[in-house]
């Protein structure tokens, strides 16, 4: 009697005559005549199931869409605004209309792909765009930190050779396991002061410049990498360069940028 219950029970919860709650008690009394119930017809429950988890993934996906165009529109309204100090280092156009700002970790696979967006982007634009590369190495990649330290090192030396050493330590990521024996072999390929770089790695200049960039990531909410910020609009992930056009050309409809 109790299972013939329950199974009406699930059959006007389908027609809203019943609470959830009353279905779950229901359950949790006399969970073996659901178990009957299943074995009475069991393609028909997976079908059902599989059914009820197309439908609850498709209402996850929309709930998520709606919850990233609130919060592009909200980037729209109130940018972010990362710093641009007096000296850095810009590839690109310095003073064009696009800003486009990384934080990245160099041994982050997925960075590897946004070098070829903003490579993409570089070219695209050519002459309207500034690019800044910012540091973001993340704890569980061992190498990231003195990667950064060394690109550092090198940019107080020479722009163009840090620049260089950037687009080197991503093509041949898979050399980074390798350590600093890998960093300073490409450090001296590029004809950099070496005695200069060993000194200039341990600084504080170079350490506060890191963390910096560190902390402006996380106050912006970018925890992992890469992580961009276009205009002001934050870009979470190595989204390929139709995402980036994208919000250039809305940028454009809304008179925040003219190309």
């Amino acid at each position: 009697m109790r299972k013939m219950l329950i199974l009406v029970s699930l059959a006007a919860l389908a027609v809203g005559c019943v609470s959830e709650k009353q279905i779950a008690e229901a359950i949790k009394n006399n969970p073996k005549a659901l178990h009957d119930a299943i074995k009475a017809d069991p393609a028909g429950f997976m079908e059902t199931l599989q059914a009820a988890a197309q439908s609850a993934k498709a209402d996850m996906q929309k709930k998520r869409e709606e919850e990233e165009k609130k919060k592009l529109e909200e980037s729209f309204n109130n940018p972010l605004k990362p710093e641009i100090r007096a000296d850095e280092s810009i590839r690109g156009t310095k003073g064009a209309p696009i800003v486009l700002v990384e934080y990245s970790d160099f041994e982050c696979p997925f960075c590897t792909r946004g070098l070829k967006t903003v490579n993409d982007l570089l070219k695209k634009y050519d002459g309207k765009i500034q690019f800044v590369y910012k540091h973001l190495p993340l704890s569980f990649h061992p190498n990231a930190m003195i990667a950064s330290k060394y690109y550092e090192a090198i940019r107080m030396q020479n722009a163009s050779k840090a620049f260089q050493f950037h687009d080197n330590i991503f093509l041949s990521q898979s050399k980074l396991k390798n350590g600093e024996k890998f960093l300073k072999a490409e450090a001296k390929r590029l004809g950099v002061n070496m005695s200069k770089l060993a000194k200039d790695i341990k600084s504080k200049d170079v350490e506060a410049r890191i963390m910096a960039d560190m902390a402006e990531a996380k106050k912006f909410g970018i925890q992992g990498t890469p992580g961009f910020i276009i205009n002001g609009i934050p870009v979470k992930g190595a989204y390929p360069v139709d995402h980036f056009v994208g919000i250039i050309e809305e940028l454009k409809k809304r008179n925040k940028i003219s190309l």
